[in-house]
């Protein structure tokens, strides 16, 4: 059976770029499956996503070693992984359940294509949800003062790195991160908050919202950085409200936003459908 392949890179556009890569995949007896590429046109700037399926027989760990001294030439950031591996996803929660409810349900019936060896929370609301599902949880209370925070978040990344986590998502989990722990997992950390902020930012803003005849409710799925709900955007949806709509339903609408617009975020992440350069995300669709 043959194997796929996903690649992504990105570098400084030149003629003849792609020539150079389609020419590696043939030479590794490679067959394109899928294919996208975009050059930003104000900043010069390649981008690609390819799927490509190679012999049985052929390693992954050749491929990369092989498109080594062409990425070096090219000066490119590049990933090549195996498209059927599920990534290792841990999930973090405070105790809101929507957003979680649905990446464990997305999980288990494998629409997405990720392994969960651990979710981790700064309450224990949540923990019988969790070990229902057979899946370890963890909670790591995280102290007001900074020095008791600090700490907390060296414990969460410690297990992460201990369970060997690809990517992190926060599933409405109502922490602010340290500036070095976005850092240390830069762009592999997953958010998702309300398109009511910054105008509605506080105790309840949905009711904020209904006093001031919010039209529309949005969400927005981002990586997270030092600076607060400002990394490269993935992903983002809208869902309109009605002047019937009462704050509890802007409520609902919200936690359906939040939850498709997460969902799909993670989805593009999982499938090596995102490449960041700079605060930028270019999303190749699927």
């Amino acid at each position: 059976m043959p194997t796929t392949l996903l690649m992504t890179l990105d570098c400084a556009d030149r003629v003849g770029l792609l020539a150079r890569i389609t020419g590696f995949v043939a030479s590794q007896k490679g067959n394109f499956t899928e294919v996208h590429q975009y050059t930003d046109p104000i900043n010069g700037w390649f981008f690609a996503r390819f799927a490509f399926e190679v012999p049985e027989g052929t390693t992954l760990e050749s491929v990369r070693r092989d498109f080594g001294p062409t990425a070096v030439e090219l000066n490119a950031s590049w990933n090549i992984r195996d498209q059927g591996r599920p990534l290792r996803t841990v999930l973090l929660v405070s105790r809101e359940d929507h957003c979680l409810a649905d990446m464990l349900w997305r999980w288990r019936s494998k629409e997405m294509n990720i392994e969960v060896p651990l979710v981790i929370s700064n309450h224990d609301t949540l923990r019988t949800q969790v070990e229902k599902e057979g899946l370890p949880f963890l909670h790591i209370p995280v102290p007001a003062d900074p020095t008791g925070k600090d700490a907390a978040f060296r414990r969460i990344s410690d297990a992460i790195c201990d369970v060997s986590g690809e990517l992190s998502i926060l599933c409405r989990y109502m922490q602010i991160m340290p500036d070095w722990f976005c850092e240390e997992h830069l762009n592999r950390v997953i958010n998702i908050h309300h398109s009511l902020l910054p105008a509605f930012a506080g105790a309840d803003p949905y009711r904020k919202a209904y006093d001031r005849g919010v039209k529309l409710i949005g969400a927005t799925c981002h990586y997270a950085t030092a600076e607060l709900d400002a990394g490269p955007i993935i992903h983002q949806q809208m869902i309109p409200v009605e002047h019937y709509h009462t704050p509890a339903d802007m409520r609902r609408l919200g936690r359906d936003c939040e939850r498709l617009t997460l969902a799909r975020g993670v989805r593009l992440h999982v499938e090596d459908r995102v490449v960041v350069h700079g605060s930028r995300a270019i999303v190749f669709g699927d």
